[in-house]
């Protein structure tokens, strides 16, 4: 069996998996292979070749009905099938799988091994929120009950939005509960011995010794930040300028383990090497858990290590390609897992493309060679990657990770020595607390500052997947041609003209409004030939889980206007991220709609802050709204050819009074979904009704299914958006369109 055998199939399995994305790709994988094993020996006479390519396509067909297999299913007693139809509380018992993990809002996320619904027995994995204060000393295998709220979770309800419900399936998870109260089945129960313990030791110890944001980044940087409680300023600061990675344990943390461990043993014989390495490894992993990127990091760890026990010459590129099988057997489904994506890529690009780099950097001291030529090179594997999953870049990326290399290598080395003897004796590891807290806190400035700098995270707007693959093609073709190395600039011109002149050209002609799915707050973004505009801006977890993630994918770096209707604190998060060049304010007589906080962040960033009233019309671009009443709120909107009205909740005085607004000849109404008088219906006589609620009050639906008015509810359907050449479509319906080819 040769090398090229090995590879073939490798990347036969690798792709029908990639292949399931599509209808019956599996078996265009098959018949891929067939064709391949017929042409090819008639281009290349080789007795083998047809076998080696029948068995490629074979292994293909077989990923893909083994990841079919994979795929968690609910079973008949699975807890999401006692779901309520009523929102009722309910009591639901259990064992905890880990350790309990805090999230942005301050409650403690918890999953649990589900053995009860009350009296009945049932099973399954449940995502459980608790009040931190009552699930701190929750420990893995501790039995519990919890009262709460049990829930499906919703799918992806806007563009660009979190699909919680595809996030839970992919866990195996198909149900959440809201907890009220938690009960201890077993007071007596003692805790087993586990992984944990030692995890929480050095959380606890490092977090005592350094300070809580200090301790949780040198945690972060020896076990990982999937069992250390980051703050979240600090992961957002270093996710925005490109140095994630540093606080996730992976290849570079067994690069320093292997390298120290080799180093201390290189006198001794090759089997003590390899068992001290070993032991490295699997101590390592351990305390890092079952995570794709550390697994991978791991296994080509043992690689190394066994080139070293038999004295034979690693290929990384081929134990690169067998790691990924051996771990997608493990977990097919992690094939879609963005960190096992971002970790092989990354590899990937390290091993191809340092090399090369380095060779143009000789002329720098040989130890700054490797700082500046990982992160390129990493950059450059990665970046189609996350333009297509987030369509951001840093500029600053690779500046932060030459500027941060040392201090990572220093803090990730001295933290595993510091965890080390704060188990053994917590005094001895105090001596070690000024030659980590100034680096680390050096570091956190550091990143701090690159956040601070114009421009330091910059929104391209995500790329389709033909891109990205075109992308990719451009980045391998000088290392597959190798004539055409020298020329390597010639393929980064046309990668950055693919990239960035389609994206100019689409957002310079696309006129297209999106009303969100937030709740009573109703929030509407419009796009009009280049110029973003928004109106409301929802609570602070709307900007922060809605709003921006579509503004970024969709690569706007600034609101040309927006106004602001309904008063919320999202003004103030939404300022933290992107300028406002002018913010309209239609504050009544009760409460101002912007808050001062908002408005100090405005004037800063040399914005305007404009209070208009009544019939004082604001026009831009293609786009008028005049506000015909502030109190209650009646918006029209003139888009295009198109009139909006956007009525806010009317008392039945108010309605009167609307009556002699001006309200007739609106093709569109977005409204509360609440009662409306049928004098007011008759006036307006819409042809679409958009409502922002779960439901509409009946009088009003039946008298609009009367007018054969075609009606929305973005609380049901999802966000809708329209656009001048595809019309109205709900974020459901267009994923399930998408779903369709997957």
């Amino acid at each position: 069996m040769s090398s090229a055998s090995v590879v073939v199939w490798c990347l036969a399995y690798i792709v029908g998996l990639l292949m399931t994305a599509a209808p019956f790709g599996s078996a265009i994988v098959f018949l891929c292979g067939v064709i391949c094993a017929i042409v090819l020996p008639r281009l290349k006479p080789r007795r083998t070749i047809s076998r080696i390519w029948i068995i490629a396509g074979v292994i293909g067909l077989a990923a893909g009905l083994y990841l079919q297999i994979r795929t968690p299913q609910p079973s008949a007693i699975d807890i999401s099938r006692f779901v309520p139809k009523e929102k009722q509380e309910v009591t639901v018992s259990g064992t905890v799988e880990e350790l309990p993990k805090l999230t942005r809002s301050g409650k403690l996320q918890i999953w649990l091994n589900v053995t009860g619904f009350g009296e009945q027995k049932a099973d399954g994995k449940l995502y459980v929120t608790l009040a931190k204060v009552d699930g701190e000393d929750l420990y893995p295998r501790q039995a519990i009950s919890i009262q709460g709220n049990l829930y499906k979770p919703k799918p992806k309800m806007n563009p660009g939005g979190f699909d919680f419900q595809k996030y839970l399936a992919q866990e195996g998870s198909f149900a959440g509960l809201s907890g009220t109260a938690i009960r201890l089945l077993d007071t007596n129960q003692k805790p087993n011995w586990g992984w944990w313990m030692i995890q929480k030791q050095i959380v606890r110890s490092q977090a005592k010794q350094f300070g809580d944001a200090e301790g949780a980044l040198i945690s972060a940087m020896v076990i990982g930040g999937r069992v250390v409680d980051i703050p979240f300023d600090i992961k957002n600061a270093f996710s925005k300028i490109g140095l994630s990675h540093a606080l996730a344990a992976s290849g570079f943390q067994v690069t320093l383990i292997l390298g120290v461990l080799l180093a201390l043993t290189r006198r001794l014989p090759k089997s003590v090497q390899f068992g001290t390495g070993a032991a490295g490894l699997i101590i390592f992993m351990g305390l890092t858990g079952m995570q794709p990127a550390v697994f991978r990091a791991v296994l080509m760890g043992f690689a190394v290590l066994f080139g070293v026990l038999f004295e034979r010459r690693v290929k990384p590129l081929q134990s690169l390609l067998i790691v990924a099988v051996i771990l997608l057997i493990v977990n097919p489904l992690w094939i879609w897992n963005l960190g096992f994506q971002f970790s092989f890529l990354a590899t990937l690009g390290l091993l191809i493309t340092v090399p090369a780099i380095s060779k143009r950097l000789d002329w720098l001291p040989t130890i700054f060679v490797p700082a500046i030529a990982v992160p390129i090179a990493a950059l450059i594997w990665t970046l189609p990657l996350q333009l297509f999953a987030f369509g951001m870049v840093s500029p600053y990326c690779i500046p932060a990770n030459v500027a941060a290399t040392i201090f990572i290598s220093w803090i990730s080395i001295g933290g595993i020595i510091n965890a080390g003897l704060n188990l053994i004796s917590p005094a001895i590891a105090n001596l070690t607390t000024p030659f980590l807290y100034y680096p680390t806190d050096y570091l956190i400035k550091g990143v701090k500052f690159f956040c601070q700098l114009p421009g330091n995270s910059i929104a391209v707007g995500t790329i389709s997947l033909i891109l990205m693959l075109t992308l990719y093609g451009l980045i391998c073709a000088p290392w597959i041609l190798p004539r055409y190395q020298r020329q390597w600039w010639a393929f980064l011109l046309v990668g950055i003209s693919l990239v960035f002149i389609p994206a100019w050209y689409m957002r310079s002609n696309l006129l297209q409004i999106t009303a969100f799915s937030v709740g009573q707050d109703p929030v509407m973004v419009i796009q009009d030939h280049g110029r973003v505009g928004l109106i409301n801006s929802g609570d602070a977890n709307a900007v922060r889980f809605t709003i921006l993630p579509f503004l970024q994918k969709e690569g706007v770096n600034r609101i040309d206007w927006a106004v602001a209707v309904s008063p919320s604190d999202g003004w103030s998060t939404l300022l933290e991220e992107l300028p406002i060049r002018s913010l309209y304010d239609l504050s009544g007589k009760k409460q101002s709609a912007v808050s001062l906080e908002a408005i100090e962040q405005l004037t800063a960033q040399k914005g305007k802050h404009l209070p208009i009233t009544a019939r004082q019309a604001i026009k831009t671009g293609a786009i008028e709204i005049q506000p015909l009443n502030i109190e209650p709120t009646i918006l029209q909107l003139g888009i295009g050819q198109q009139r909006w009205l956007w009525l806010k909740d009317l008392p039945n005085v108010s309605q009167r009074q609307a009556l002699g607004s001006g309200l007739s000849g609106n093709e569109i109404l977005w409204w509360s979904g609440r009662r409306l008088q049928p004098k007011l219906m008759t006036q307006m006589q819409p042809k679409i009704a958009i409502a922002y609620s779960k439901t509409i009050h009946p009088e009003t639906l039946r008298q609009l299914q009367l007018g054969l008015v075609q009606i929305y509810q973005t609380e049901v359907n999802g966000a809708l958006q329209w656009s001048k050449n595809q019309g109205f479509k709900t974020t459901l319906e267009d994923d399930e369109s998408e779903a369709s080819f997957l």
